[in-house]
């Protein structure tokens, strides 16, 4: 069993900030990568930003510039920096991890997602 629970979501104004926390817990081996996704009513869900184990962290081209991944590996906490929200930006955040439970069994898990809501 893996968990991940979210927090941070809200209702913020234009040109505000937020961050966006997802604690992972459970039948952890290791953790590949984590990220973050969202998706809007009638959309696909998209990527937001993902940070690996080793490597570079991967962005959106639409949040370039204003949203920071990052994660702390002793705590399995993976964060979400936004600044300058746009209304475009409103969209339930999902964290996302890719994880082991044993040395082979690989596998995605995802939150539950919590609201982010850029409005005036």
């Amino acid at each position: 069993q893996v968990q991940l629970v979210e927090s941070g979501g809200g209702l913020v104004q234009p040109g505000g900030s937020l961050r966006l926390s997802c604690v992972v817990s459970g039948s952890i081996f290791s953790i590949n990568v984590m990220g973050w996704y969202r998706q809007t009513p009638g959309k696909e869900r998209e990527l937001v930003a993902a940070v690996p184990t080793v490597g570079s962290t991967n962005y959106a081209d639409s949040v370039k510039g204003r949203f920071t991944i990052s994660r702390e590996n002793a705590k399995n906490t993976v964060y979400l920096e936004m600044n300058s929200l746009k209304p475009e930006d409103t969209a339930v955040y999902y964290c996302n991890v890719n994880l082991y439970t044993t040395k082979w069994h690989l596998d995605d898990y995802w939150g539950q997602g919590t609201q982010v809501t850029v409005s005036s």
